[in-house]
């Protein structure tokens, strides 16, 4: 799997979910827009219900619950994570990320344009706030 670089400020969600369906950022965006998911709305990255109907409409399956952030080890070999949580008037934001272990190599996949490399393994420096496990 390879990082899907964001073209938008705010496409994180669809970068994501391109990464894990293995489309181009243009794709995921078409199809995105197709459902009426925009990347200015805000609801792309303070709620988890867009960028689950996208991932369905790419067939892929993901847990229905978020499960909070305790260690690097405990998260599975597949996930969509939210980092850089924080609150903004008294609404949750986050930038969405991929993890993926592959042969034991942990990786994180992040859509960021501005960084050196968009696969990461500067685990100390990621803060999850909480991930959702992706199935297929």
């Amino acid at each position: 799997m390879e990082p899907v670089i964001q073209e938008e400020t705010t496409g994180c969600g669809i970068a994501a979910s391109a990464a894990l369906a293995g489309v181009s950022y243009a794709e995921a965006k078409r199809r995105a827009n197709a459902l009426c998911i925009h990347a200015a709305d805000a609801s792309l990255w303070s709620e988890t219900a867009y960028v689950r109907r996208l991932l369905r409409e790419f067939g892929i399956s993901v847990s229905p619950q978020e499960t909070p952030f305790e260690s690097w080890e405990r998260v599975p070999d597949k996930a969509l994570m939210a980092i850089k949580w924080r609150m903004e008037r008294g609404k949750p934001f986050w930038h969405w990320v991929v993890f993926i272990r592959d042969g034991g190599q942990a990786k994180v996949l992040d859509s960021k344009k501005t960084l050196k490399s968009n696969i990461r393994q500067d685990f100390g420096r990621i803060k999850p706030k909480w991930y959702i496990e992706v199935f297929n």
